[in-house]
């Protein structure tokens, strides 16, 4: 008998379908031990030595596995291919006395990676069975050494300056530092007022579409005489938004003298300009940009994205989704090649497969990119959704259309940009340079959609309206009514709040974290009441990361105290190393020391220095009805609640109720946010109890 040992029951289950009689397939139910949970674990005094430990609930596992052993012929280390499962596989060969690194009994033992849990993957991998990569397995146990270090270190000195129960992480404290940096500036940001003037050209002009359709072509008015309006450029949000920079106009009243300048000329068609551009699929997904991806287009947190994936991942449907490579085996490509050509046509195959390159310096491990294991689902609604649930055919609809589109030929797009001027009189039409005032529109249509047909979400610009195929007929030199001159009042806007998908985009480009560290970071930091979650404004999917008072807290303390950890350069350079570590180039016990000595010194002083944080509370209107005095808002283990102000001599708390503004279904009370006694939120009516509606969702 051949012993197959893997992490996750389902992985054992899909395993089983492709492994005949010979194999018998176990769980290791995840780490088979770990490092305590009741102490430090580690001697900081010996080359940092972890002490592990088989948790109790492991233990029975631990058994089985051990008596499986000892009838097997072959132990098969099948746990999944990245650091996390590397520490596993070794974890699982130390208890049951098969090290990689000394055997100490007789017993054949393999390690087999595999990317997606395939039939002909798994073979592949039964033919070619490697050893421990003990490098990987170093990296994860300096990344877990060293995030130890800094939670068990820092956390008492927290409860003994900040408040008790509380904790600190080396990766979410950069991403809280980042987060409460953005509130700052939200706060300091001072609005500003400002006016663009827009020429809207509708019907009785011509129309492409035929007579009687009602056209609108807006003409923002952009410079006079050679000298623009808009003072800076716009630019690109990570969110898909876009800030624009004001323009020159800064008061109604100048707005209504240049209109009133204008309506003295005539307004003309200056240029019609058009230009073919191409339009490129993106690369296939790795961890962060389906993360960002789902949480942009399907409202995801990564969390919830990252189980999803899992889940998808184990069951067979794509490959391994922990990954920060946009590499594609070679096989992989070839498939969608045909598949493309079978389904849409070979028209829309490229000349030469589309090759990725990962732009990360060290991309971790030798990994694909996220990809569908089998193309022939295409009705992911169908067989996924009813198969798994709704919300994982959303996702694979994602991967699935992400992937097949980055092996499809380029779009083809044509753009039309038309400009107009005013002139005092028609004689003036070509002999004005650059005088009198420039308004522009533009637009574009689909040519050849391309991978569009397939990724119509990659296309963010939806505004066609000077475009041959819809739109008023335009027509160089000719004449624009002025009778819709309108201006438009405007203020300037601060930089967003970020977003999860905006915030793992920006820690990926400083190069914070790694891909298996994203989601447990945004969760951690919302699990502590660091940070709260607030809904994107006009009703966009999604929320976006505001810190509580106790995150600023927290965060100005650590600032203040421990730049080492909060220092984004050197959290970024802490992972380099541990690539490298990884990577066999460097030891990690040396890498820890580097780190601990400094940290530990800084943490005796502070611990005599530093004074204690006092905590901002919002305040109230509402009164204490055991002393009178003003009751405040304070978060506390399972988030916010009311407190009397007078605390601790008054010790009245009660539940903090959030109204949504919307109605209960069965009374017509007020839905009101609510939460479990483990501090879980869902939906309630206000009136309980003698309404007992409740929902774990939003009702609409």
């Amino acid at each position: 008998m051949q012993l197959v040992i893997v992490e996750s029951p389902t992985k054992a289950k899909t395993l089983a379908k492709y492994l005949g009689s010979d194999y018998k397939i176990m769980a290791s139910m995840g780490h088979l031990r770990d490092l305590p949970k009741d102490r430090l674990g580690i001697d900081v005094n010996h080359d940092f030595i972890p002490h592990y430990q088989v948790p109790s609930d492991h233990k029975k596992i631990a058994s089985e596995l051990k008596e499986e052993v000892k009838k097997a012929s072959l132990v098969i280390l099948a746990t999944d291919p990245d650091r996390e499962g590397e520490a596993i596989a070794w974890h699982i060969a130390e208890i049951l006395k098969i090290d990689g690194r000394k055997w100490k009994v007789e017993k054949t033992v393999s390690r087999i990676t595999f990317h997606e849990i395939t039939e002909n993957a798994i073979k592949e991998a039964l033919k070619n069975p490697g050893t421990i990569n003990l490098p990987l397995v170093d990296a994860q146990q300096a990344r877990r050494v060293l995030d130890r270090l800094v939670g068990y270190k820092l956390s008492p000195l927290l409860w003994s300056k900040v408040r008790r129960g509380l904790s600190a992480g080396r990766v979410q404290s950069v991403a809280l530092r980042i987060i409460v940096e953005r509130e700052r500036e939200i706060e300091k940001f001072k609005k500003e007022e400002y006016w663009s003037i827009v020429l809207k050209i509708t019907s009785p002009l011509p129309s492409s579409k035929g007579e009687g359709t009602n056209e609108v072509v807006d003409f923002e008015l952009i410079s006079k005489d050679g000298i623009k309006y808009e003072t800076s450029e716009s630019f690109k949000l990570y969110d898909g938004q876009y800030t624009v920079g004001k323009t020159t106009i800064l008061t109604k009243d100048q707005a209504d003298v240049i209109i009133s300048d204008i309506k003295n000329h005539i307004v003309y068609i200056s240029d019609i300009e058009k230009k073919a551009t191409k339009r490129y699929p993106l690369p296939p997904f790795t961890t962060s940009t389906l993360q960002q991806e789902a949480g942009r287009k399907l409202g995801f947190s990564a969390k919830k994205t990252m189980q999803i994936a899992q889940r998808l991942y184990e069951n067979g449907f794509i490959s391994y989704h922990r990954t920060d490579s946009v590499n594609l085996a070679m096989e992989a490509i070839s498939k969608a090649r045909d598949f493309i050509a079978a389904d849409f046509g070979k028209e829309y195959v490229p000349n030469e497969p589309r090759i990725y390159s990962t732009k990360q310096k060290l991309a971790q491990e030798a990994h694909e990119a996220i990809r569908p294991t089998k193309l022939e689902i295409g009705n992911w609604k169908l067989e996924i959704g009813t198969m798994m649930g709704r919300d994982e055919g959303r996702l694979y609809e994602l991967i699935w259309k992400r992937f097949v589109a980055c092996q499809m030929k380029e779009a083809e797009i044509e753009r039309t940009t038309v400009w107009a001027k005013t002139a005092k009189n028609v004689s003036d039409l070509s002999n004005l340079g650059d005088l009198g005032y420039l308004f522009k529109t533009s637009g574009s249509i689909i040519t050849f959609p391309g991978f569009l047909k397939v990724y119509p979400e990659a296309l963010e610009e939806t505004r066609l309206p000077a475009s041959p195929a819809g739109g008023p007929v335009l027509e160089k030199e000719q004449k624009l009514p002025t009778e819709e001159i309108i201006s438009l009042q405007h203020f300037t806007e601060p930089a967003p709040r970020y977003s999860e998908a905006s915030l793992i985009a920006t820690l990926e480009e400083r190069g914070i974290g790694r891909p298996s560290t994203y989601a447990p970071t945004l969760s951690v930091i919302q699990e502590r009441h660091y940070v709260e979650k607030e809904d994107l404004p006009d009703g966009k999917r999604g929320k976006r990361l505001k810190p509580t008072a106790l995150g600023i807290a927290v965060n100005d303390f650590l600032v203040s105290n421990f730049s080492q950890i909060d220092d984004m350069p050197f959290t970024a350079q802490m992972e380099d190393q541990l690539d490298e570590i990884a990577s066999g180039q460097k030891q990690w016990v040396p890498v820890i020391r580097d780190f601990f000595t400094p940290f530990s010194e800084n943490l005796q002083k502070i611990y005599k220095t530093a004074e204690r944080v006092k905590i901002e509370v919002e305040q109230t209107d509402e009164k204490c009805p055991t002393c009178g005095a003003p009751l405040v808002v304070r978060i506390g283990r399972f988030g916010k609640f009311l407190a009397c102000s007078k605390f601790p001599e008054c010790k009245f708390t009660k539940n903090l109720t959030i109204s949504t503004g919307l109605k209960c279904p069965e009374d017509q009370g007020d839905v009101i946010i609510r939460r479990t006694k483990r501090g879980k939120t869902f939906y309630g009516c206000s009136n309980y109890p003698n309404c007992r509606w409740a929902s774990w969702t939003k009702p609409k």
